[in-house]
């Protein structure tokens, strides 16, 4: 879990870690988890707007310049493909990104606003939740990873305060850190 700050750099970060994990391009003194093969993930924000304005833009580059996909975090010779989303102009519905490994990683877009129920079902690698996840949401996310053993990072303002999700790791950790 990242809190910080309005514009100090959550989602650059958030954006960085998706990206080690769909490449397989860790830097040198990367200390965090390593997946030696491809990676199956969600990336899920408030809006399917907010996911194309932040997560999307910043791993993949301007969302309205198709010309400017590459530009962002995961290299442009390294999008495998992608496939536009319905009902929000410019929006993916996936990522696919060629990993070092040789195979092929996946990353879907996904928005709370969509309910529950549209995060269940998959079996992932990892799960980032750029702003903060209804519980219900959170809690679906983070059963997506159980099969795989596999993990989940949040980047949010706490806006809501000492809401279910943040209060989980606070007893999870015995205190923010």
């Amino acid at each position: 879990m990242l809190m910080g700050a309005n514009q100090s750099g959550k989602t650059w970060c958030g954006a960085a870690e998706a990206a080690f994990h769909l490449t397989g391009l860790y830097p040198d003194d990367w200390i965090g988890r390593r997946f030696v093969g491809p990676t199956r993930g969600w990336i899920g924000c408030d809006t399917f707007p907010n996911v194309r304005d932040g997560a999307q833009r910043v791993l993949v580059g301007e969302p309205k310049l198709e010309s400017a996909w590459g530009s962002g975090l995961i290299p442009g010779h390294l999008i495998a493909g992608s496939a536009r989303a319905t009902g929000t102009p410019d929006l993916l519905d996936y990522v696919l990104v060629r990993h070092t490994s040789g195979g092929v990683s996946s990353a879907a877009f996904k928005s709370y606003d969509q309910g529950r129920k549209r995060w269940q079902g998959e079996t992932l690698d990892w799960v980032w939740f750029d702003e903060e996840p209804p519980e219900e949401i959170y809690t679906e996310g983070l059963t997506r990873t159980n099969a795989t053993g596999g993990m989940v990072w949040l980047t949010f303002t706490p806006l809501q305060g000492m809401s279910r999700v943040v209060h989980q790791f606070i007893e999870d950790t015995g205190g923010l850190r």
